[in-house]
């Protein structure tokens, strides 16, 4: 008896305590829960350096993609191979946005930190088999995820670009016949493009180590891709390159906007100016064009 009484005082200290620290617990979980990380959220110190001050590297790029390292047979048949593509980017600018950037729902793009490049940079996206994506730059970046990307194609003042936004120069060969071409665009245009879409995710920048964003370029948009389907979109709206060799003289075609426009058939041109602003891509990720001129 005297052994069950021993027992159920020490139960009667220990029952209250345990069921206070269970209280205690409870009340913690309910009432300050611990943070739950969001792959897609950056950091907590979003736009600031490290607490030790260190920053990473932001290296950005351009890409032609295979459509202008490689060549490809646009939607009629004509085999097209690239000598040189220059385009002139300025205004080059990485964001850490938050919510996300959507391009494509309208609403603003709401930056808590921002990378400027300097100047313009005249880039020929043919690249090399060293080089696949020539190098804008490579800059000092606070840490967190830039998911956010923003340029301007501008005319050229000096260099192989000047005098146009975008120059592409060229070959194109179908049944026997070779047209070399340099289509001279001086439009231009602004993009602001959200995430990077693909099979890899970018802009992600850590203390110490080097992040990288990429401004892509879409070339099969204007001229379509045979190995799409006749019935795909890409096909449906292209131009292809067939108005382009209807205008060829002495199986050559050297001409400016304003030429273009002059040569091509009204409905061509139109369709031609509509599809320039598609160029411009993060990967597979779509870009708001705007302030073209």
């Amino acid at each position: 008896m005297k052994k069950n009484l021993i027992i159920l005082t020490l139960l009667a200290g220990v029952v209250p305590t345990l069921l206070m620290g269970c209280e205690r617990d409870g009340t913690a979980i309910t009432s300050t829960p611990e943070p739950v990380a969001v792959e897609s959220t950056p950091p907590a110190t979003l736009g600031t350096e490290t607490a030790s001050g260190e920053t990473g590297m932001l290296q950005i790029v351009a890409n032609g993609e295979d459509f202008v390292r490689d060549g490809f047979t646009t939607k009629d048949g004509w085999e097209i191979n690239f000598n040189h593509v220059y385009v002139n980017l300025a205004e080059v600018t990485a964001y850490q946005t938050d919510p996300p950037y959507n391009p494509e729902s309208g609403s603003p793009l709401n930056p808590k930190q921002q990378i400027q490049l300097d100047g313009v940079k005249t880039v020929d996206l043919t690249a090399t088999p060293e080089n696949p994506s020539p190098v804008l730059a490579e800059v000092p970046a606070p840490p967190g995820q830039y998911n956010a990307l923003s340029w301007k194609m501008v005319k050229g003042t000096e260099g192989p670009g000047a005098g146009s936004s975008l120059i592409m120069d060229g070959t194109a060969e179908k049944d026997g016949q070779t047209i070399a071409f340099v289509l001279k665009v001086d439009r231009e245009m602004a993009f602001s493009c959200g995430e990077f879409v693909g099979d890899q995710r970018k802009g992600m920048v850590s203390p110490g180590s080097q992040g990288q964003l990429e401004a892509t370029f879409h070339f099969d948009h204007l001229f379509g891709d045979t190995d799409a389907p006749a019935d795909d979109e890409i096909n449906v709206k292209a131009l292809g390159f067939e108005p382009i060799a209807a205008i060829a003289s002495g199986d050559q075609v050297n001409m400016t906007t304003t030429e273009l426009q002059q040569a091509l058939t009204p409905a061509d041109y139109q369709t031609l100016q509509t599809l320039l602003p598609s160029l411009g891509h993060v990967g597979e990720g779509h870009c708001q064009e705007s302030a073209s001129s």
